[in-house]
């Protein structure tokens, strides 16, 4: 049995990796204040960012729906991958050799990252053909097309030759079986047996947002080949349709830049686009465009505020064109960008756009985009005659929902007079129409889970759940460990002043450990404490003090804690601090856990006090001499953790 990953090696990934990096490449990732950064969460649609990541702490934390961990737990539950695949991505990313246990060899890949690999090794070799002889027919329709060997090259595009089972030569001289060659989708098996998927085609690499390759799209070459003009990848383990858009891996960083995101039919349109200077394209890949598609693409367009984004959609003028258009309406509401569809003159693509016309014809396209509602709702006049009573009645009825849909309430009045305008209708029939129509468009609508959606309190719950909690005051002796069956959040703590020094202490000493430093945080975990669950946290971190240096302390504390305590744990690292940044940290960080420590020792001078009162010196000398002592004692703690 293969070796397991060295535990030091596991740290020395974890702490040379940035979280936020990681997670940046799939959620665009705002500054939250002090050292914390923030995004819409990937594991959940909403439409106000809940999802808080602090890189210094390595961990991540949704308010929203809970899901939270350190980097590894991210790509685990995002790309479904093991632990150990995990690491050794990681680790890959950053050229640091693992080391196994008993001198072992890396744990077995998973099937996942066999699939990945063959899909790999065949991407380079299908570049490789592109060159060869046998590839004229593949590198004349790209030249046809107006792409040179560079752009094929930038794109990845290469060639599956004629044949029967080349590539399946290949890849099995590589170690692959044929179990594995089926389950990646780049081989098939009839009755004369195993052969590859993809002959005598023009092929297109697809890559998932991180630029691993999952699949292929591959374009008809040959009069003889009986097959469809396009064929891809089938689903597989790695390869979802639903959820990957072509050239995304290329556009991502612009598309959050710019916050515009630009959808076309095909990948010689996402080539055409990105060599016009629209680098935000994307397109589906051999499926309609979907609600999956949607939650990917908010979250690289950090699609949290109405009307700040947009998205552009392409589509042909005729009739499948417009049939794709308003499938895409009748997802737009999810998005809290606007949406716009740009259509090209004559019937053209993007490619032959910019192959008749030229690169700026393509960025005019785009810049001449329409909104989304403007181009619904002539869609739909255009079905019936307007110049007849009984057409502009059953227009009205027809385009009335779509201006009730709009989700900017300042748009909606103009819509309205629109509409009328070219109903050619008065604007107060046009009016009662919309309001009667209650929004029946076909849109997402607020219940959906889009920006009009309830999903929002995820977002604003990061917020209250650190500046207004609610609830009662328990006194907590030291070290005494309770276990309430419920699970706790932050939400759920009580709001006296008394549980916010409680809870801002113990962020300080979640995220900020080393700042604090060791001997404040051994007093600080063996003070009393007023709320039961914070109490648990602070034992945990009593038992975990010997881990406050290393990269994995808040993991060790949340592995320290009772099961309903490990979600509390998790938010606590990654919630704002609540500083001013005018200020300076390590001074915040020390003063908040010093204050306390003070609250504990003015708290137990109180006692000792009460006690010295209850004591007589004559009966009971010795007793009132220690009490006097720690008195004493409490007094100097008192006044030296005042001036630290």
């Amino acid at each position: 049995m293969a070796g397991r990953i060295r535990r030091s090696d596991i740290d020395e990934v974890r702490a040379r990796i940035n979280i936020a990096d990681v997670v940046g490449e799939f959620v665009t990732l705002k500054s939250a204040g002090i050292g914390s950064m923030k995004g819409l969460c990937p594991f959940h649609d909403e439409r106000s960012p809940s999802f808080h990541v602090r890189p210094q702490v390595g961990y991540y934390h949704c308010f929203g729906c809970g899901e939270g961990g350190d980097v590894f737990t991210f790509l685990q539950k995002l790309d479904h991958v093991t632990f150990a695949e995990a690491v050794e991505r990681l680790a890959g990313q950053i050229g640091f050799e693992l080391h196994y246990e008993d001198g072992g060899p890396a744990a077995d890949h998973s099937n996942r990252a066999r699939l990945l690999a063959a899909n790999e090794a065949a991407r380079v070799w299908f570049t490789e053909q592109l060159t060869t002889d046998g590839a004229d027919a593949g590198r004349r329709f790209l030249g046809e097309r107006g792409f040179d060997a560079g752009a094929a090259e930038r794109f990845g595009v290469g060639y599956a030759p004629q044949g029967w089972d080349n590539l399946g030569k290949h890849l099995r001289s590589l170690g692959y079986s044929n179990e594995e060659l089926s389950t990646a989708g780049l081989t098939s098996t009839g009755e004369r047996g195993t052969y590859d998927r993809f002959r005598g085609r023009l092929v297109w690499p697809i890559r998932d947002q991180t630029g691993q390759t999952v699949g292929f799209g591959a374009r008809r070459l040959y009069d003889d080949d009986k097959g469809p003009k396009y064929l891809n990848t089938p689903e597989t383990p790695v390869y979802h349709k639903s959820q990957v858009l072509y050239g995304l891996d290329l556009a991502k960083r612009d598309i959050a830049r710019s916050r515009q995101v630009v959808v076309v039919e095909g990948y010689t349109d996402v080539m055409a686009c990105h060599l016009a200077g629209i680098t935000t394209a994307v397109a589906t890949c051999g499926t309609s465009f979907g609600v999956e598609h949607i939650k990917v693409m908010r979250r690289i367009l950090g699609d949290d505020t109405i009307g700040l984004g947009e998205v552009v959609f392409t589509f042909d003028p005729d009739a499948a064109g417009q049939k794709a258009a308003l499938r895409a309406f009748s997802e737009e509401q999810r998005f809290a960008a606007q949406t716009y569809v740009a259509v090209a003159p004559d019937g053209l693509d993007p490619c032959d756009l910019r192959l008749g016309r030229g690169d700026d014809a393509v960025r005019r396209l785009i810049a001449s985009k329409k909104p989304m509602f403007e181009f619904v709702i002539k869609q739909k006049l255009a079905n019936y005659n307007l110049n007849t009573v009984e057409g502009r009645a059953a227009g009205l009825r027809d385009a009335a929902p779509v201006v009730a849909d709009i989700r900017d309430p300042a748009l909606r009045p103009g819509y309205t007079r629109e509409l009328a305008r070219l109903l050619g209708v008065d604007i107060s029939e046009v009016s009662r129409a919309v309001s009667q129509s209650g929004g029946t468009s076909g849109g997402a609508g607020a219940g959906s889970g889009g920006p009009s959606g309830s999903s929002a309190a995820g977002g604003t719950a990061s917020t209250r759940s650190v500046s207004q909690p609610g609830g009662a005051e328990e006194i907590i002796p030291a070290h005494i460990v309770p276990a309430p069956v419920a699970t706790v959040s932050l939400t759920s703590l009580p709001s006296t002043t008394s549980v916010r020094l409680e809870r801002d202490a113990l962020m300080a000493m979640l995220q900020y450990p080393t700042s604090v430093g060791r001997d404040l945080l051994v007093r600080a975990s063996g003070v009393g404490y007023s709320n039961a669950a914070l109490a648990a946290v602070r034992d945990a971190i009593a038992l975990s003090i010997d881990a406050f240096d290393r990269p994995d302390w808040v993991g060790a504390i949340v592995e320290a804690v009772a099961p309903q305590y490990k979600g509390l744990v998790e938010q606590l690292a990654v919630a704002p601090i609540p500083e001013r940044p005018e200020r300076e940290l390590d001074v915040y960080l020390r003063r908040v856990t010093s204050s306390l420590i003070e609250r504990h020792l003015v708290r137990r001078k109180e006692e000792v006090k009460g006690q010295l009162q209850r004591t007589d010196a004559a009966t009971e000398p010795d007793a009132r001499r220690v009490l006097e002592r720690e008195l004493m004692q409490l007094e100097a703690d008192r006044r030296a953790i005042q001036m630290d």
